[in-house]
């Protein structure tokens, strides 16, 4: 099992890991809730789902009490420093295709390799979404550890199975609430969930395709502490087993039945819903 106790330190924020980086970058600044930011801010996505920088400004609003001990925990820990030697930044990874795809057939890799491709995403694209709101980089740990989390984003669709349909991502949302609680995955999973309930007159059993989408990402170990050059090349149903990600039932449940009601489950809301749900 991997050993991630952090290293004993008398101001756990000036903590370092091995190679000197520091925890947290005293310029960092505290963050603040407002939870009625946060609310304005959901009910302006509502109207506008294209505005991405708006889904950053609710994580802002609504900052996790365990986001701090999670990233000093795996930051400052043996697996930590093992990661960051060996994947300091996703995005090049996840986005040279060309290597992922001489890894076996079946594998991780040619699911994400393939679902990147059809939705027309990159790693990049994600990156430079999240840098829209310019908010300062701090070169620390914490920062590592937050720009992994938005970058595995992707990764819990291929595993789950949950697309990019409005109901798919708030599922991927709740998982990720799962493996990782915050009040932003929380409000835009379920207030989301509501919204599509409100607007689309079904018998879909929504509520039951959410809340096993939150089960499934308690079951599942943190993707963001795993090695994820060694994720992408497992076999894909080898690794489901291994991370106990069960078929999502509910979910494909609702297709069915807004497929028999006439309904695609793509446009529910008239528009396909962009790529927005990331980690703050």
């Amino acid at each position: 099992m991997t050993d991630l106790t952090p290293m004993p330190v008398s101001d756990p924020n000036l903590a370092c890991a091995a190679d000197g980086t520091v925890f947290r970058d005293p310029a960092r600044p505290q963050p603040k809730r407002d939870v009625r930011r946060a609310l304005r801010k959901f009910n302006a996505l509502i109207k506008d789902k294209e505005n991405t920088a708006l889904v950053f400004e609710i994580y802002e609003s609504l900052p996790s009490k365990h986001f701090m001990p999670r990233a000093r925990a795996l930051t400052l820990s043996e697996q930590g420093d093992r990661l960051r030697a060996e994947e300091p930044a996703l995005a090049p990874i996840l986005d040279d295709h060309a290597a992922l795809r001489r890894l076996p057939k079946g594998t991780v890799a040619h699911a994400y390799c393939d679902f990147m491709e059809r939705e027309g995403l990159s790693a990049a694209g994600l990156v430079a979404e999240s840098e829209k709101t310019g908010r300062p980089k701090y070169d620390d740990l914490i920062q590592w550890y937050g720009f992994r989390q938005r970058d595995t984003h992707d990764l819990m669709h291929v595993l789950t199975g949950y697309g990019r349909d409005a109901l798919g991502e708030q599922c991927v949302l709740l998982f990720t609430h799962g493996q990782s609680p915050a009040p932003g995955h929380l409000l835009l999973g379920y207030a989301g969930a509501f919204n599509i309930t409100k607007q689309v007159k079904s018998k879909a059993p929504i509520w039951r395709a959410v809340r096993e989408a939150h089960r499934l990402g308690k079951t599942c170990p943190p993707l963001i502490a795993m090695s994820i050059r060694e994720l992408l090349a497992l076999d894909l149903a080898d690794a489901r087993a291994r991370l106990g990600i069960t078929p999502a039932v509910w979910y494909k449940a609702c297709h069915d039945v807004w497929r028999s009601e006439g309904i695609d489950p793509y446009d529910l809301l008239g528009k396909a819903i962009p790529e927005k749900m990331l980690a703050a």
